[in-house]
């Protein structure tokens, strides 16, 4: 049994939830390799215009922990997302060839649980600093200086990369009798099901993170009924809710609701009907946030927005003269 093991730690598995594109492969592969190019194109954009424009962190805005916590745990955090799913779609649909060696499955699910885990945390910084600004406006400075932001960044790259290290050298120990894993792309609990051992450890661990998750969730839940308490009170607060808190909320939403759809789909679907549109919404969470968000963002943020428009007016005005 061991043997079996670990001739499939030394191969490949196959990724069984593809469908026959026929000639329609070409069609397929443009359309995704589009989609991967807004969404690189869209999050550098944004990042491109909150570095460059210093006006962004002029000393009399409260914002600025606001604009870095942005650029890097989301903007960055989706770019490296997005990577660790489509360069190997895209290579899928065009060689015809769905397998993945052992090693490029454990580095695809660690750094796509290293988004995962850095996007909840991320979100959860994000609404602790939006409830200090509209909250205490006053104390703002004070709590959220230059250090206690770069504290902050670094507390949650760390944080989710060590989280994600552990459950990915507790997923490598299981010696494995199957290597058919029926998805587009590899997933922790989906190598763990092809163990011929006990996965106990692995279990509790995984309910460890979804707890600590969704804990995460449910303060920032709480942060936004102060939120909403302090808006309703003046109009300057309702305005910096709408502009700011808005875009974090909706992105929190769309990144839980694919992100369950992923997780009970994993462990709880069953039948082999209609697999393309399943694995379509399994894999929102790696699809969805990193194209809507910056869109979200760019849109509602005043100052990004302005800037962008201010950038776009120009370069338009410099072509028409030329």
């Amino acid at each position: 049994m061991h043997g079996v093991g670990d001739s499939v730690h030394q191969r490949y598995f196959t990724l069984g939830a593809y469908f026959d594109t026929g000639v329609y492969k070409s069609l397929y592969f443009l359309i995704v390799l589009t989609v991967y190019i807004v969404i690189l194109c869209a999050n550098v954009l944004l990042i491109v215009v909150i570095c460059v424009n210093r006006s962004l962190h002029e000393p009399i805005s409260l914002h600025e922990p606001m604009y870095m916590f942005l650029c890097s745990l989301l903007c960055f955090n989706e770019i490296c997302g997005a990577s660790s799913f489509y360069p190997k779609l895209l290579h899928d649909l065009l060689t015809n060839s769905y397998v993945i060696t052992y090693t490029a499955c454990l580095g695809q699910m660690f750094v796509s649980y290293s988004y995962i885990f850095s996007e909840f945390t991320g979100l959860t910084v994000m609404a602790y600093d939006r409830y200090i600004a509209i909250c205490k406006p006053l104390q703002y400075r004070m709590l959220m200086t230059a250090q206690k932001v770069a504290q902050l960044l670094m507390l949650t790259w760390c944080f989710s990369v060590f989280e994600t290290a552990v459950g990915t050298v507790l997923t490598a120990r299981l010696p494995l009798c199957r290597r058919h894993i029926p998805k587009i792309f590899c997933t922790n609990w989906e190598v763990v099901k092809l163990s011929c051992s006990d996965s106990t450890i692995n279990n509790v661990y995984a309910f460890m993170l979804i707890f600590s998750h969704l804990s995460q969730a449910t303060l920032i839940m709480v942060s936004y009924v102060h939120l909403i308490q302090a808006a309703i009170r003046s109009q300057a607060d309702r305005r910096k809710f709408m502009q700011t808190c808005l875009p974090h909320l909706i992105t929190l939403l769309f990144f839980t609701t694919s992100l369950m759809f992923d997780t009970m789909y994993s462990r709880y679907s069953g039948g082999s009907t209609m697999k393309a549109l399943q694995n379509a919404l399994a894999a929102q969470f790696l699809v969805v946030p990193p194209l809507v968000n910056p869109i979200i963002y760019g849109m509602n943020l005043q100052q990004i927005r302005s800037r962008m428009l201010q950038r776009f007016t120009h370069r338009t005005g410099i072509f028409r003269k030329n």
